[in-house]
């Protein structure tokens, strides 16, 4: 248990879904900001919206949700956990789109599939020594 009186790993997890939530925000302003205010296409939108929300991402999660230090290797090995997410959601959404589903469907499969996923590669391999 740490000070707060939560296992260390619930501390952690509770932090990189603070952090998941302050970048989706981040991307969700930008996005709107670019489509709204100046005009950008959706698409362009979204896509500078992604990798700034996922240096946000990388920034809260190395230094507060792991207690780590900014490290080429880490910024190397979020990125590619990031793009793995990012193929994921792309899949489980076509997937179900091409099932006849509901997009909600597939976007609860992405909720249900791929924080936990990235949660667990970043804990055993981003933030790995």
């Amino acid at each position: 248990m740490n000070a707060g009186g939560t296992a260390p790993g619930l501390h952690r997890f509770t932090r990189f879904v603070v952090s998941g939530a302050t970048s989706t925000g981040v991307h969700v302003a930008i996005t709107a900001t670019l489509v709204n205010l100046l005009d950008a296409s959706p698409v362009t939108a979204n896509g500078l919206a992604f990798v700034s929300a996922t240096l946000c991402s990388y920034l809260l999660n190395t230094l507060w949700s792991f207690s780590s230090r900014l490290h080429h290797r880490t910024l190397r090995r979020f990125a590619g956990v990031s793009l793995l997410g990012l193929a994921l959601t792309v899949g489980i959404s076509w997937t179900a789109q091409w099932l006849g589903a509901s997009y909600w469907t597939g976007l609860a499969g992405v909720v249900l599939t791929v924080p936990m996923l990235t949660y667990l590669l970043h804990r055993t391999w981003t933030y790995r020594d």
